[in-house]
């Protein structure tokens, strides 16, 4: 197969996807989507941990009408349960992680066991039955990690790369989508101050700290576009706006406090998905970056071609407070309105 053969449209009708960590956040998005756009998919099956969560999914998904749901209990770290439950599948989605900072510091082997040995096991899985395309989710606390979570997440996405390096004859291709704070998402800002501000004081950790804006439906984009589009071992980044932590609480509470509390350990008062080391591989196409494996199996140079890309300028960085765009006070108003709580008012 050509590199270039995969970027006809994506069709995932007939094709077999288990999304690990499927009863999260992302992975109840990326089901809504697909069923959406393929209806008809053969198999789309959900492996985690949790029964209640299972449960409680399943009473949006009955397979009365959703034929080709699978509900599969398992954890990452067995590396037998997921072999079994891989079988016959086309797409991995690897979305189980442990990823509460404070927690990971506290019970480090815990975090290591699910989001580096859990990794190992996901490629083991596909290299071992079949598996045609990978595609793991990554965070910008993986670009130069100063928590533990952080550097859980830089060795599996150092060992999603790697495995292209392992797949000898197969049509197989491992990719990872980076990307930052999820509007909405459970533990993030916009939830924690919606809670907050009937209080009258929102809690700033510090009044320069910014972050970068992602909805769910655009992370569910970047891992689809990764699956139709992906070479093998590139990380993808989105290109998004930034937003101030105080244009957050201004805009949520304008009448509230602002009382700073001093930064959190093991938090960044930005956040970095491309360092400035990454620059010397990462290429500009023109929806994406794309962090190129230092050790490719292909031609950078035909990559570019491919989608219309550049190599960055040396020293580029990618950072929530540097960025060139930002979300105002309205505009993070709408953002709310849109992938958070419809009926929000100020």
């Amino acid at each position: 197969m050509s590199q270039s053969s995969i970027a006809s449209s994506l069709d995932l009708t007939n094709k077999s996807i288990l999304i690990t960590g499927g009863t999260g956040s992302f992975g109840k998005k990326f089901v809504e989507m697909v069923y959406k756009r393929f209806p008809n998919i053969k198999r789309l099956v959900i492996y985690s941990r949790d029964e209640l969560k299972q449960f409680e999914m399943s009473q949006h998904y009955p397979q009365s009408t959703y034929k080709s749901i699978r509900f599969f209990i398992g954890d990452v770290r067995d590396g037998e349960r997921l072999k079994r439950a891989c079988e016959g599948v086309d797409i991995i989605i690897h979305a189980a992680a442990l990823k509460q900072v404070p927690a990971a510091e506290y019970n480090p082997m815990e975090c290591i066991k699910t989001n580096v040995f859990g990794a190992e096991n996901v490629i083991n899985a596909a290299l071992d039955n079949g598996v045609q395309r990978v595609v793991a989710l990554s965070t910008d606390k993986a670009a130069a990690p100063i928590n533990l979570y952080g550097a859980t997440k830089l060795c599996s996405d150092k060992l999603f790369v790697a495995a292209n390096n392992m797949r000898g004859s197969r049509d197989l291709r491992f990719s990872v989508v980076r990307y930052g704070n999820v509007i909405g998402s459970r533990g993030s800002v916009v939830p924690f101050f919606l809670d907050k501000r009937k209080d009258g004081i929102l809690p700033i950790t510090h009044p320069d700290m910014t972050r970068f804006n992602i909805s769910l439906e655009e992370g569910v984009e970047m891992v689809l576009y990764a699956l139709e589009h992906a070479w093998g071992g590139e990380i993808f980044v989105p290109k998004i706006p930034s937003y101030r932590i105080t244009d957050v609480a201004e805009a949520i509470a304008p009448s509230a406090e602002q009382r700073i509390v001093g930064v959190r350990p093991g938090e960044k008062l930005h956040e970095e998905m491309i360092t400035e080391t990454d620059s010397l591989n990462t290429v500009e196409t023109d929806r994406y970056y794309v962090i190129t494996p230092s050790t490719p199996t292909w031609s950078i140079d035909d990559y570019m071609k491919a989608f219309n890309g550049r190599a960055v300028d040396m020293g580029f960085k990618y950072n929530s407070g540097t960025n060139t765009e930002w979300l105002n006070v309205e505009q993070l108003r709408d953002q709310i309105r849109q992938h958070v709580d419809a009926d929000f008012q100020v």
